[in-house]
């Protein structure tokens, strides 16, 4: 079994990009990601973690982390050599993640690996779940319209992500945060649900080779349990299906089962779950 660290993303995709795409929704994130770091390599701030594990030929594990973000584990199981492998590397390099994130019981097993190898600890952050949309399932009944943000809008998707990296408690600065925001308008990825005044946000994330993420989206409390959030995510699904992408696939933490019941509503399939650990 043979760890090789990747300098950039073209040579991580060469080798782990067609073994990913054989579960192209459920690993979204991992795939999404590295297309993210091919295409833009002017937006890297910190260089990026990329390495893969294989064994006769065939991919046994994968890891990237973009600093000061969680590492993300792919593995074909749970065996412990190929996590292990990873956690080495990522010592001798001098890498410190702040925890990772992964399907439920291989973040679990690279969880476990590192704190015996550290001495540290770790916990739970979320149970999360993946979803798939190929057909959109419209909800009846709610006030309001979409419309793309511009830059008139910007300090207020400044604020409401912001608001939403606090609430989900994932890293991130509030400079890093508007310079997100800033670049995701320019490039027409957020959509705004607006009922007189702006009510929700939903934005399109990264894309894999056939379908893209949703996310983030973010009500806030004031305007919750409207359906608001619902219609945002329907129209942009709509608008990516329409756009070519053959499906969507978006988050949710199922600690919020009012959310994960709304997407499934409106047309989003369970496919995998994922869980979120914090090191320490």
């Amino acid at each position: 079994m043979k760890l090789t660290r990747q300098t950039d993303a073209a040579a991580f995709l060469a080798r782990a990009r067609a073994p990913l795409e054989r579960h192209e929704a459920i690993n979204n994130l991992m795939l999404g990601i590295a297309m993210r770091l091919l295409e833009h390599p002017d937006q890297i701030r910190t260089p990026p973690y990329l390495a893969t594990v294989e064994a006769d030929g065939a991919l046994r594990a994968a890891a990237l982390m973009t600093p000061p973000h969680r590492v993300i584990i792919h593995a074909e199981d749970t065996d412990p050599i190929p996590l292990a492998l990873i956690a080495q590397d990522l010592r001798r390099g001098g890498w410190s993640p702040p925890g990772t994130i992964g399907p439920a019981a291989v973040a679990r097993a690279f969880a476990a690996v590192w704190s015996d190898m550290t001495g540290g600890t770790f916990r739970l952050l979320r149970h999360e779940r993946v979803y798939e949309l190929r057909q959109v399932h419209r909800p009846a009944g709610v006030s309001g319209a979409a419309r793309l943000a511009d830059e008139a809008d910007l300090a207020l998707v400044n604020d409401w992500m912001w608001a939403f990296t606090q609430e989900v408690g994932m890293e991130g600065t509030p400079a890093a945060v508007a310079e997100t925001a800033s670049l995701r308008i320019a490039a027409r990825e957020i959509l705004l649900w607006e009922d007189d005044r702006p009510v929700s946000l939903a934005g399109r994330s990264r894309h894999t080779a056939h379908g893209v993420a949703i996310g983030p989206v973010y009500t806030p409390p004031e305007f919750r349990r409207r359906g608001y959030a619902g219609a945002c995510v329907v129209e942009l699904s709509q608008r990516m299906l329409d756009a070519g992408w053959q499906f969507c696939a978006l988050f949710t933490d199922l600690a919020n089962p009012t959310s994960n019941s709304v997407y499934q509503k409106i047309g989003y399939q369970p496919l995998a779950d994922f869980d979120e650990y914090r090191f320490e």
